[in-house]
């Protein structure tokens, strides 16, 4: 098994995070290492966003938002569709949607 977890979003499409771009999101030289505790809030904005934005910058991309009060920041899950398959690409807290 090459992922970490395969879920389905709100929408009904499967997204997938690897075991490789866990590794790379949470390496301890990534910005985003902390990211480490928060698999499942991950799983939780995937599955049931705040909201969902299409990427201004490419059309095949969308952020996930959840708000996490305990952080008091919107946890941000990017999303690289291909075929129709989604992967996560990052995932790291942000203080407003944009």
């Amino acid at each position: 098994m090459d992922h970490i977890f395969e879920i389905t979003d709100k929408t009904g499409r499967k997204i997938r995070l690897t075991k490789k771009q866990w590794t790379h999101i949470t390496s301890p030289t990534s910005p985003h290492a902390y990211m480490t505790n928060y698999l499942e809030e991950i799983k939780e904005t995937l599955i049931n966003p705040d909201k969902m934005v299409n990427s201004l910058s490419d059309d095949q991309k969308v952020n996930y938002y959840k708000y996490y009060k305990k952080r008091e920041r919107y946890l941000k899950n990017i999303v690289n569709y291909l075929n129709g398959n989604g992967f996560v690409i990052s995932a790291y807290f942000v203080k407003s949607i944009n």
